[in-house]
């Protein structure tokens, strides 16, 4: 089963000199979609959409995805 890899978006976010805490305030992304970030859960692709915007990078600065068996 593929699982969401968010270790992307950690490195766009250094790279930019941004936080976690930025999206959340800046973008309106919940604590509860940042926690999902953080156990590798699915969110939605427009939140994704939205992080890309916002970091102006691609999708794969953001996610992967990873087979876990």
């Amino acid at each position: 089963m593929l699982k969401p890899n968010y270790k992307p978006l950690e490195i766009t976010l250094i790279k930019r000199g941004k936080t976690r805490q930025d999206l959340r305030e800046e973008l309106n992304i919940s604590g509860a979609t940042l926690a999902k970030i953080s156990k590798r859960e699915y969110i939605s692709l427009k939140t994704i959409a939205q992080i890309c915007e916002y970091l102006k990078c691609d999708i794969t600065e953001v996610v992967t995805f990873k087979d876990e068996i």
